[in-house]
């Protein structure tokens, strides 16, 4: 198969600056991509020839038994393609269990819910860390579309939270309405499927995705009424347009997940941890090719038309197109902070300090990770926490340090 062929020898048959030298995959894995490349020939072969980058991000992430997360590799972690603030440290998630033990508490009781759970060890550290604080949920909810995570969730569940197991329960789609407790979803929105679009002298112009001499292409597409309409908002409301050749990105899908999950919240908080900015910081005209970032074997690079179905793909959050979908959608902002001050809010100093200083290899290895969850250059500001709100409009702990909501 050339396809096949093509991806064994990639690093042979291209530039290996173009590649961000990435590795080449083993010959299953490359045989895996082959078969979803095929499946988006089709579909493009079906379209006309090119279909909207969004559709190639949902394809080459969801697509079922194919895409990125609906197949069997290991993605977190050391020996996977990038590493998650739960599973860099578990005070991530102590930090984010004493916020939803303050949200419960003035519930008077309620349920968690996460959404997308990793390989489950951000919910068994928010397990052990609700027990020992006597403030366990009712339930701890998990959506998870993937058999595959869900599988490892459990094991993972069963080997550091066995006592606890039995609380948790999986769902297939958000909870009808009535949920009243915490939605908590770190490192989700980065990895929805977003259109991109370029700005030329005839106005904005959708960039598709095509095939040409055995491999995708960028391809620029006739102007689109539904995204020419959301650009030129976009201009109006930075204030300035962007400048010609400027690539970026948006998330169609975000006013809609955000009113699902309003729909669904009857009162509580959904609490989003994510890579993002303001929209002012994410459309400044220096940014001209857009927040697309890729992770191949812990290499980060910004072609997401390579290796599909064997790289994440991600695009940073508009975390003001964010705040505006909630409150259209009936919530309310209850804080937005970088991830460094919701940690220090939420008592990261004092679980840091619940460890002997003279204990040197397990205070040494807390403090190291204390650090990558919070300088700037690390997580701590590229990381944003924002909490929706519905029927519960008290003060929460992980805005306490600093509070960024007029920034948005």
């Amino acid at each position: 198969m050339a396809t096949l062929s093509r991806i064994l020898k990639f690093s042979k048959s291209m530039n290996p600056a173009d590649l961000y030298a990435l590795p080449a995959p083993e010959p299953a894995a490359a045989a895996h991509s082959a078969r979803l490349v095929e499946a988006i020939r089709a579909e493009m072969a079906a379209g006309g020839g090119a279909i909207p980058f969004a559709r190639f991000m949902e394809l080459a992430l969801y697509a079922p038994g194919l895409g990125y997360y609906r197949a069997g590799a290991r993605k977190f972690g050391a020996g996977g393609d990038f590493v998650t603030a739960p599973e860099l440290s578990p005070l991530f998630s102590r930090c984010v269990a004493r916020q939803c033990q303050q949200i419960l508490a003035r519930l008077g009781g309620g349920h968690i819910l996460e959404l997308g759970a990793g390989s489950g060890v951000m919910a068994a550290a928010m397990l052990q860390e609700l027990d020992a604080l006597d403030s366990l949920p009712e339930r701890y909810e998990i959506l998870e579309l993937s058999a595959e995570l869900r599988e490892r969730q459990q094991q993972t569940l069963a080997a550091q939270a066995p006592r606890l197991q039995t609380r948790v329960c999986w769902l297939d789609t958000l909870p009808a309405a009535g949920f009243s407790g915490v939605m908590v979803a770190n490192e989700v929105m980065d990895a929805m499927p977003v259109e991109r679009f370029r700005i030329t002298p005839a106005g904005p112009r959708p960039l598709q995705v095509a095939w040409e001499k055995d491999c995708f292409i960028w391809r620029e597409g006739e102007a689109a009424p539904a995204l020419t309409d959301a650009v030129n908002r976009l201009q109006e409301t930075l204030g300035y347009a962007l400048p010609l050749a400027y690539e970026s990105e948006f998330n169609a899908r975000l006013p809609g997940w955000i009113a699902a999950l309003a729909e669904s919240l009857a009162s509580g908080v959904a609490l989003l941890i994510d890579y993002g900015y303001p929209r002012r910081e994410y459309y400044q005209p220096a940014r001209r090719t857009g927040t697309l970032r890729c992770y191949y074997r812990h290499r980060v690079h910004a072609d997401p038309l390579l290796l599909p179905g064997l790289q994440d793909i991600t695009a940073s959050v508009d975390f003001s197109a964010l705040a505006d979908a909630a409150l259209n959608a009936g919530l309310a902002v209850g804080g937005y902070t970088r991830q460094n001050y919701f940690l220090f809010g939420c008592g990261l100093e004092n679980l840091l300090a619940e460890v002997d200083p003279t204990d040197t290899v397990p205070y040494l290895r807390l403090s190291n990770q204390v650090k990558l969850l919070t300088l700037p250059g690390e997580m701590g500001e590229l990381c944003k926490a924002i909490a929706l709100c519905k029927r519960m409009d008290a003060p929460l702990r992980g805005f306490s340090f600093l509070d960024e909501r007029g920034r948005l």
